[in-house]
């Protein structure tokens, strides 16, 4: 690569010259990285272009992905207006000026595309004043969001728009990048490979990301090529994308229980981690974690709970960061525990049959009889103290006499529920026998 450099001084490398970033923004739907799901023929961005008939869309995706980009690029394609506005910065009067605007062009014979950033900004009657703009085709819109739109736009919006899902760039996009900077740039970063690969895990699937670090590290003067090391020196790390109240929040935690219900310790410390890095609440944690026992472990492990509780009172007691280290080993712990759900089924199954008998009444035999009027009306009697029987065990039924007896706690061959299964089946066996 390095004879397709010209080592002389490039406009671009003098000051005030324009950002990496921006020189490199793609001039063509085919010279954007990533994003071939979406873009390629059978996608749907490409299925669209290639049947000349692109509707309203909705840009789900993290940051530096493309979406301003691809929405620019696709009115070129579609000889549409671009307009661009930010929910951030635009109220209603503005909103106003933007659709008449766009009428006037539309009267002259020519589509506007109407790119909203951070549309997910918009509150409910700002997202219902686009509806009409969109139906009457004075506008074609394109919004870009980083939250889920499920969750952030209103159903009359999303009825009317595509959804379409970008994602963050891998590292074999990021390097594509990189090589395409360095010939921008007219010379090869000075780093060794270990080193360029940190920088490009440094970016996490962020192109803007990438193109800022990489004129940081061009601007350097260096006599040798940077290891991973004096790289980190100079660098500082991009803080993890993490929003603790959105759906990253969620995303994560789903992803730490699975791992735990998929006893894979690894891939469980890992999202662990990951939270903890993003400035997650290590009681937050502890609290899901034991959880976690209660509902996937249960009583195939019962000790899993208290290993839980016992490294939550040690995080309360030691804090941040020697606390997390006893969180991590309970985390560890839950992972490589037998597995039953058998106790958390049984509840729900459980709460389901009392909603659904919930006015029935006890067996009178099981009451207790404080007056003499309730022993009169039957209370108590027949009732067979289970110490005094075989086995410590008389059979009679507890349900109410007019609910046929169900089965709610079924345990599983795995763990201390293998013990419990002998005893819920030798039970069973000598209820048979006393009411046989």
């Amino acid at each position: 690569m390095a004879d397709l450099f010209d080592t002389a001084e490039k406009p671009q490398d003098r000051p005030g010259a324009r950002p990496l970033a921006d020189r490199l923004r793609p001039r063509t739907l085919g010279e954007v990285i990533g994003q071939e799901r979406v873009l390629g023929p059978d996608g749907p961005l490409g299925a669209m272009l290639g049947a000349k008939s692109l509707s309203s869309l909705i840009l789900w995706g993290p940051p530096g992905v493309g979406k301003t980009t691809i929405a620019r690029l696709l009115a070129d394609a579609t000889e549409l207006a671009f307009v661009q506005i930010s929910a951030i910065f635009t109220g209603v009067p503005e909103l106003r000026k933007v659709f008449e605007a766009a009428r006037l062009r539309h009267g002259q014979g020519r589509g506007t595309l109407l790119f909203v950033d951070e549309i997910h900004r918009f509150n409910k009657a700002q997202q219902d004043s686009f509806l009409p703009h969109m139906e009457d085709g004075t506008i074609l819109l394109v919004g870009a969001t980083t939250e889920n739109p499920s969750f952030e736009l209103n159903a009359a919006l999303l009825s009317r728009a595509q959804v379409i899902v970008l994602e963050r760039l891998s590292l074999t996009d990021l390097e594509r990048l990189v090589q395409r900077a360095e010939i921008e740039l007219g010379r090869a970063l000075p780093l060794k490979a270990p080193a360029r690969e940190a920088l490009l895990e440094m970016a996490d699937g962020d192109g803007r990301a990438l193109l800022n670090l990489v004129e940081q590290v061009a601007a350097w003067k260096t006599a040798q090529p940077l290891t991973a090391e004096a790289l980190a020196q100079r660098l500082m790390r991009r803080a993890t994308k993490y929003d603790k109240s959105g759906d990253e929040h969620y995303n994560l935690i789903s992803a730490l229980h699975k791992s735990v219900r998929g006893s894979d310790p690894d891939a469980a410390l890992y999202w662990y981690a990951r939270m903890l890095e993003g400035g997650e609440d290590p009681r937050f944690l502890a609290r899901r974690i034991t959880r976690m026992a209660v509902e996937d472990i249960g009583l195939a492990d019962p000790q899993a709970q208290t290993v839980c509780l016992h490294a939550w009172e040690t995080y309360e007691r030691l804090g941040s960061p020697e606390g997390e280290l006893a969180l991590a080993q309970a985390v560890t712990y839950l992972a490589l525990a037998p597995k039953s759900n058998a106790g958390y089924v049984a509840y729900k199954a459980a709460r389901d049959a009392a909603r659904r008998t919930g006015s029935e009444p006890p067996p009178k035999h099981i009451l207790n009889a404080p007056t003499r009027l309730m022993q009169d009306q039957g209370y108590g009697a027949g009732y067979a103290y289970d110490h005094d029987a075989e086995d410590g065990f008389s059979g009679q039924n507890y349900f109410p006499g007019t609910m046929r007896r169900p089965v709610f706690y079924q345990p599983v061959e795995r763990g201390y529920e293998r013990e419990l299964k002998k005893r819920v089946e030798w039970f069973a066996k000598l209820r048979d026998k006393r009411n046989g």
